[in-house]
């Protein structure tokens, strides 16, 4: 069978070395690739696949147009309005979102803490996502702060669908200050000027989606508080995804070490 993920850009993603890895400790020969796909494109590759494709990991700038592709939408994908996954093979195409549950994953393996209020920085599909799960894990105030509300709109939209019905608060990323007890980053390493790292110092855990480069500024403002990286997220999500393509449990340390060693590689460790 044969999987990838896509993307536009994608050929720095982890994701081919997870999922490998996980193939190769399951037994399975199954390929798993990067394929750059970009915004508008999705419907086109999709609708040229063959019989051997079973699931597609999405990223960036895709999680939102994925929903149209499918016949099939999850609970959670749909709440989000977004989709990091698709699942091929079966009647219909599947879309779920496992950045959701992953994110919750990631976080409760670092801290196992309240979290009544929480801050993203950023307004994208991932910013939907950790948001959403900040909720599950019991954030009833999560601020947004974005470069503008218009920015932020499907966001917060998403994240006031949550069946807890949390206030959701949208503030300017260049001046607003980050409340509560778990901060996310969702914006690209360039965008953290020291200004705003300093503004996130009075959250007790600190949340980097990314992974590469890393430590980002934010990451490396850490210090001592928990500190949940990119790379958490990743294998926690992608692990879900490898259930879902493969019906079998995800040997998730196995993953997690390919990634650890793929990024040392890169770092030229």
């Amino acid at each position: 069978m044969r999987c990838a993920v896509l993307g536009d850009p994608v050929a720095h993603s982890l994701s081919p070395v997870l999922h490998r890895a996980g193939y190769d400790a399951a037994g399975l020969d199954w390929s798993y690739e990067a394929c750059r796909v970009p915004a508008g494109g999705l419907a086109a590759f999709v609708g040229g696949l063959d019989g051997q494709w079973r699931g597609l990991s999405v990223t960036a700038p895709l999680k939102r147009e994925v929903l149209e592709v499918a016949g099939t939408v999850t609970d959670r994908a749909r709440l989000a309005g977004a989709a990091n996954t698709l699942v091929l093979g079966g009647a219909e195409i599947l879309a779920d979102n496992t950045d959701l549950p992953g994110a919750v994953a990631a976080v409760r393996e670092r801290y196992d803490g309240p979290v009544s209020a929480a801050t993203v920085l950023g307004a994208g599909a991932t910013a939907a996502s950790t948001g959403l799960a900040l909720v599950e894990l019991g954030a009833r105030t999560v601020r947004v702060l974005a470069r503008s509300a218009a920015r932020a709109a499907e966001t917060v939209a998403a994240i006031e669908r949550h069946p807890a019905a949390p206030r959701v608060v949208v503030g300017d990323l260049a001046s607003d200050q980050v409340v509560g007890e778990v901060v996310v980053s969702t914006i690209p390493a360039s965008a953290q000027g020291s200004d705003l790292v300093a503004r996130c110092a009075p959250a007790a855990v600190l949340f980097e989606v990314l992974y590469e480069p890393w430590p980002t500024p934010f990451a490396r403002s850490a210090g001592s508080r928990p500190l949940v990286g990119g790379l958490d997220l990743l294998v926690h999500q992608a692990a879900l995804q490898f259930e879902l393509f493969t019906g079998q449990a995800a040997p998730l340390a196995t993953m997690r070490a390919a990634g650890e060693q793929a990024l040392v590689e890169r770092a030229g460790g």
